[in-house]
C-alpha cells in the first residue's frame, strides 16, 4: 500500500476499531498523559507502515488509543518535527490520521520558549493565535478536495468555546494559564536575539519548533482545536544564559502535574 495514511490507518485498525472523539498530540516532556489513558491499544511508531518516527528527546513515539475523562481519545505520545527531516505534510500525518480515524477535535501541546518578559518558566499557556515562521507548510502540493478548501482561512484557528472552557478549568483549579501568540520556528537551532527581537515585535508571545503545520492540517479538515503550552524557558533576548535539551524537559516535567491536571479537566468540555 503506497499511501501512508491509508497504510497507518489500516494498522491501527487491525489492532482496534475505537473510534477516537479527541486525538491529544503530547508534546516534550508531555507524554505521561498518555500513561493516565484507559488504554485499548497501544502502537509505536514504527509499526505503522509510513509514518514517521520520533526521533527528537522526550518523545516516545506511541500512538494510544482508548479512554480518558469519559472520552474515546487518542493520544500520540511524542510528535515529529522539520528538523528531523521531515515534510511539512509528514509532520502533519498524526492529525491527518486522527481524523481518518474518526477524531473531529484536537487538543495540541507543546513545550515553548517565552518570549513576553512578564512571563515566567512555568507558565501554562493558552493558544489564541499562532504565526507560521517555519517556511514550510502541511497543504502545499495538490489539495484532495474532500479533505477541505485549497485556501483554508486560518482566521480563529483555535476554537473560542474550548478556548474559554480552558479558562474556567484553570480557575478552578487555581492555576495561573497565560494567554498569546505561539510562533512556529523549522529548527533545530535556537533562535539569534535579533530574531528573538524580531519575533517579538511580530506580537509572538512564545516560540517552539512545532504545533504550526499540525494546526493548519487540522484546520483543513475541518477540526475544533485547543493548544496548551508549557513555558519551560524564557527566550529573551537580553539575558546572559539559554537552556538546551536537558533545561527543557526538566521544566516539562516539574510542571506536568499541573498540565496534565488541566487538560483532563478541559476534556469532558469537548
Amino acid at each position: 500500500m503506497n499511501d501512508p495514511l491509508s497504510a497507518a490507518t489500516l494498522a491501527v485498525r487491525q489492532v482496534s476499531s475505537l473510534e477516537p472523539e479527541v486525538a491529544i498530540i503530547l508534546g516534550s516532556g508531555l507524554g505521561p498523559l498518555a500513561d493516565e489513558i484507559e488504554a485499548e491499544a497501544s502502537l509505536p511508531y514504527g509499526d505503522l507502515p509510513g509514518f514517521p518516527v520520533s526521533t527528537a528527546p522526550g518523545h516516545a513515539g506511541r500512538l494510544v488509543l482508548g479512554r480518558l475523562e469519559n472520552r474515546t481519545v487518542l493520544a500520540f505520545q511524542g510528535r515529529v518535527h522539520a528538523y528531523e527531516g521531515y515534510s511539512g505534510a509528514e509532520a502533519a500525518l498524526p492529525v491527518r490520521l486522527a481524523h481518518r480515524l474518526g477524531a473531529r477535535k484536537l487538543v495540541v501541546t507543546n513545550a515553548c520558549g517565552g518570549l513576553h518578559p512578564a512571563w515566567r518558566a512555568g507558565n501554562l499557556m493558552l493558544h489564541a493565535d499562532f504565526i507560521n515562521a517555519t517556511g514550510l507548510n502541511p497543504l502545499t502540493g495538490p489539495n484532495e478536495a474532500s479533505l477541505g478548501p485549497r485556501f483554508p482561512v486560518m482566521y480563529s484557528a483555535y476554537d473560542p468555546a474550548y478556548a474559554e472552557a480552558a479558562r474556567q478549568e484553570a480557575r478552578g483549579l487555581d492555576l495561573e494559564l497565560r494567554e498569546g501568540v505561539y510562533l512556529g520556528i523549522a529548527g533545530p537551532a535556537y533562535a539569534t536575539r535579533a530574531e528573538l527581537r524580531a519575533y517579538r515585535l511580530w506580537g509572538a508571545d512564545a516560540i517552539g519548533m512545532s504545533t504550526v503545520l499540525e494546526v493548519i492540517a487540522a484546520r483543513h479538515l475541518g477540526m475544533r482545536v485547543l493548544g496548551l503550552s508549557t513555558v519551560t524557558d524564557m527566550a529573551l533576548p537580553d539575558r546572559d544564559e539559554h537552556t538546551d535539551e536537558a533545561g527543557v524537559l526538566e521544566q516539562a516535567a516539574r510542571t506536568g502535574p499541573a498540565f496534565r491536571r488541566l487538560v483532563r479537566a478541559v476534556l469532558p468540555h469537548l
